[in-house]
């Protein structure tokens, strides 16, 4: 079979930057330029944002790999309102752009984030781009942050400096976790985290073709920990992904089988209430809980598919209300 290069995730990202950025004001985001020259969009800082705002922010995280659609028949009955996620490479789209693997901090200033989006791609300075074997090139570099402000200067010129390009060539977009715009793109994450627990399973990803996942949307909640809490519940416990792969069927089966978050330890109650155990200690949490809650895994090879896990409602309920 013909192996066809993915496309540059920043030459296609900048498309979807630049239409937020001309539509600002519809969007209810704000666009302003740095002290080092470079573009700053709040989608939910300072200002409203909106799901919209959100869905697009999604699509820049992909690096423009992937799309993400508002629906109305996300599974769970009382939080019908959710996303559709779907990327055209999953593993580029969602690890390779997608994934808060990029750790940025400023112990000056005490700036400290997780960077996700294209910009990663540029900068490689993760070691799972050893094993994903791709690189990026581009004079424009989109970076996503959770947060409510833009990093300081003197990240702002790390940043730019790791991606070999100019200050003005470099674009911050954030949203705090608990704004609208927030929520839509975390929840647009629920096929990344089943792909990166598919690496964690060592499933090899050149097996993994095409995916699609499901999640509602979390309401916003104005404290850190509680709408961090509704937005990771809405994956783990609402999330449900539909994964395309080769291989042998006993490959798939497994995959599907290690990837529900019900099958960790911590599975079981809202994550508010499970990273309050932990004495808010993030990393103390068993990884292999942060996934979907139903996966179906379909072998293109054989024609069969395995199902695993399944949406638990009632701790949705108990989280968003």
């Amino acid at each position: 079979m013909l192996t066809i290069p993915p496309p540059s995730v920043s030459k296609r990202a900048a498309k979807i930057v630049e239409h937020i950025a001309s539509n600002a004001d519809a969007l209810r985001v704000d666009v302003s330029t740095g002290s080092e020259g470079e573009r700053l969009i709040d989608l939910g800082g300072a200002v409203p944002g909106c799901l919209e705002a959100g869905r697009l922010l999604g699509e820049v995280c992909m690096g423009g790999l992937g799309t993400v659609q508002l629906t109305t028949a996300s599974g769970l009955a009382n939080w019908p309102l959710g996303v559709v996620v779907h990327a055209t490479n999953p593993v580029i789209a969602c690890l390779g752009s997608q994934y808060a693997g990029w750790t940025i901090t400023d112990e000056a200033s005490g700036f400290f984030a997780l960077g996700s989006g294209p910009a990663r791609a540029l900068a490689r300075v993760e070691d799972l781009y050893k094993e994903l074997n791709y690189a990026d090139a581009s004079d424009q570099a989109a970076l996503v942050i959770e947060g409510d402000k833009a990093p300081p200067a003197a990240v702002i010129k790390k940043v730019a400096d790791a991606c070999s390009v100019k200050p003005s060539g470099l674009t911050i977009l954030f949203a705090p976790t608990w704004s609208l715009a927030g929520g839509v793109q975390i929840a647009a994450r629920v096929l990344e985290v089943s792909i990166h627990k598919a690496h964690a399973l060592h499933f090899s990803l050149d097996n993994i073709l095409d995916g699609t996942g499901t999640a509602p949307i979390a309401p916003p909640f104005p404290d850190f920990v509680k709408a961090m809490g509704r937005t990771n519940d809405a994956i783990i416990y609402g999330g449900r992904i539909h994964l395309f792969v080769k291989g042998t069927d006993e490959e798939a089966k497994r995959l599907a089988d290690g990837l529900p978050s019900s099958s960790s330890s911590a599975y079981g109650k809202p994550f508010a209430e499970i990273f309050a155990e932990v004495n808010g200690d993030f990393y103390k949490i068993d990884a292999m809980l942060f996934s979907p809650a139903a996966v179906t895994v379909s072998n293109v090879e054989t024609g069969n598919s395995f199902h695993a896990g399944k949406i638990a409602p009632e701790i949705v309920n108990a989280s968003f209300r």
